[in-house]
């Protein structure tokens, strides 16, 4: 800084390659950098590079591809690929068609904020939770399962007879519903911000030209910005469907879970949360499949999103006319569609446990018996204390972490910045079930495995690729007057972090809520890293679902309670979330 004719002038350009005294130094941006370094070195790269290893080797002895033949010509394993490929393709389309096509008929309608809420509410509970729920809707007894009663009543068979939706043949059907009805929600979100962004004069000059209907949902909608939000969209459900282990887990009785797996489930069988040669092998199959999944979708998504702001005064656009009445009616029967699994979840816990167990909800009169059952009990409370604790500490360490490192990343550009996104992506999608023998391998190392401190550890270091993505993308895209400004009031390069944070606020909420409600809603990674004290809340529910029938009554309620935090965190922070996860774009 230096004062020019009286007034205060930043000598330092916004970014690369000068760098005043509110960039960090090398040594400061070393430090920066280490605590990143360190958890995703430890915790996520060794131990990827660990499997690769265990995949081509025995007790340290070369045996090249002997453990990728046995574990492919494994019984059942072909299916196993064909369907989880059959996740990654057919469910991602189905949830980005639905998303934009709600999102598209609940703009400009008094109902449509109602229905995106309701919409969203599935996106914040845990997967478990959706398991849960519709494993009592599709219970294959039309005496409790509300789907099976209507689909023998719809099909004219006596109720012996009724479609068994969690049975052998339809199981995955039944499961990929259970997803698809969790993620749309999400993909409603980041569409109506997508078609909000989209000026309607684009549509009335396509119109002026002589364009027809197709013309203008193609030159005035999908061309300037909704091609790269459907790559968008796509991707991030794609790379849910690697979650699937929770629902398979949860929804599906044991005797069809062989014909519902998928890589997400086989891989845990096999291994076990150890490191052996076959599971390793079928690791690095996943592996490979994501990461090329990966490399694909940033080919679409590299242009920043949303586009440039343009400083120039425009006149207010032309209101768009109301959506038609069959439109307005298709967003009705998708908010009915949607509220009927949260309400069979809410009726069943209003239920004892001998009523659920022996009859479905509608058969007898409510009551609080099931949580009173259950909120007189220790072990709920420990969980839930537990629980909490362990995401709010997840939370503001990856927070910080995150903050620390993004900072000095944000300045790349080129090459550099292209990289750092590519390998920050990718350290995000590793699935936790590839790496969790190595893992707990690091674990025993520094004694932490099985405890408190080890669960926390793994959650910091899988949360932290995420949350630094997002945040140096933000930062990258704040505008060049806000960095010359808090140039100035920082003065120094921790100030500055401190006023950019400040600036860049969405993103950091959006940081906070979904790493916290991730943390939260979390199994598959306290079942392959908690010990005796320390049982999250995932797998508290998950461990009442062995004796479902029985149980139905109490775990509804359990499934009740564990949702009320994470669905009115994502709620209250919903515009928050949009805004943070799409500032900056994927560079």
């Amino acid at each position: 800084m230096s004062r020019v004719l009286g007034e205060l002038a930043v000598l330092d350009d916004v970014g690369p390659p000068r760098r005043g005294r509110a960039y960090p130094a090398a040594g400061a941006t070393s430090a920066l950098l280490l605590p990143a370094l360190l958890l995703l070195g430890g915790l996520v790269a060794w131990p990827v590079l660990r499997t690769l290893h265990a995949s081509v080797t025995t007790d340290g002895r070369w045996v090249g591809a002997e453990h990728f033949r046995t574990a492919l010509a494994a019984p059942g394993t072909g299916a196993v690929v064909g369907r989880t490929l059959l996740w990654a393709l057919l469910v991602p389309a189905v949830v980005t068609v639905l998303g934009y096509l709600l999102a598209a008929a609940s703009r400009r309608s008094q109902e449509g904020g109602l229905v995106r809420l309701i919409l969203v509410v599935p996106t914040a509970l845990p997967l478990v939770v959706t398991g849960v729920t519709f494993r009592l809707m599709y219970d294959p007894d039309p005496e409790r399962g509300l789907a099976t009663l209507v689909a023998a009543t719809l099909t004219g068979r006596p109720a012996a007879d009724a479609p068994q939706l969690l049975g052998p043949g339809l199981v995955t059907v039944a499961l990929m519903s259970a997803f698809v009805w969790a993620w749309v929600g999400l993909a409603v979100l980041v569409f109506r911000a997508a078609l909000d962004a989209v000026p309607p004069s684009l549509a009335d000059a396509v119109r002026a030209y002589g364009g027809n209907r197709r013309d203008v949902l193609w030159d005035a909608q999908w061309r300037p910005l909704l091609l790269r939000t459907v790559a968008v969209v796509f991707t991030l459900a794609a790379l849910g469907t690697a979650r699937t282990f929770d629902l398979i887990l949860v929804m599906t009785p044991g005797s069809v879970r062989d014909e519902a797996s998928v890589l997400a489930l086989r891989v845990w069988q096999t291994s076990n949360g150890a490191t052996t040669g076959e599971g390793a092998a079928l690791g690095v199959v996943w592996l490979v499949a994501v990461a090329a999944g990966m490399l694909v979708a940033a080919l679409f998504v590299r242009q920043a999103w949303p586009p440039p702001r343009d400083p120039v005064p425009v006149a207010p656009e032309p209101v768009a006319p109301a959506p038609r009445r069959t439109t307005r009616l298709l967003v009705a029967g998708a908010a009915v569609a949607w509220l009927v699994p949260l309400g069979v979840l809410l009726a069943t816990s209003l239920h004892g446990t001998v009523d659920a167990a022996a009859r479905g909800w509608w058969w007898s009169p409510p009551g609080l018996d099931s949580y009173r059952e259950l909120l007189t009990g220790a072990e709920l409370w420990r969980t839930l204390g537990f629980t909490l604790v362990l995401a709010t500490v997840v939370t503001a360490v990856v927070l910080g972490v995150a903050l620390l490192a993004a900072y000095p990343l944000a300045w790349l550009t080129g090459p550099p910045a292209q990289a750092t996104g590519l390998l920050l992506m990718a350290a995000s999608i590793v699935p936790v079930q590839v790496i969790a023998g190595p893992v707990n391998e690091v674990l025993g190392v520094v004694l932490s495995s099985g405890t408190a401190r080890g669960l926390a550890l793994v959650h910091v270091a899988l949360g932290v690729p995420f949350a630094v993505l997002v945040l140096r993308n933000a930062f990258a895209d704040l505008p060049a007057e806000q960095v010359r400004a808090a140039r100035v009031g920082g003065r120094h390069w921790w100030g500055t972090l401190r006023l950019l944070a400040r600036h860049n606020r969405p993103a950091v909420v959006a940081v906070a809520v979904l790493e916290f409600v991730q943390v939260w809603n979390d199994l598959v990674v306290g079942l392959l890293f908690s010990g005796p004290g320390a049982l999250p809340l995932g797998l508290f529910l998950a461990g009442q679902t062995r004796g479902f029938a029985a149980n139905s009554g109490a775990l509804a309620a359990g499934s009740v309670i564990a949702s009320v935090l994470p669905v009115l965190l994502v709620v209250l922070a919903r515009r928050q979330l949009v805004a943070g996860l799409v500032a900056g774009g994927v560079r």
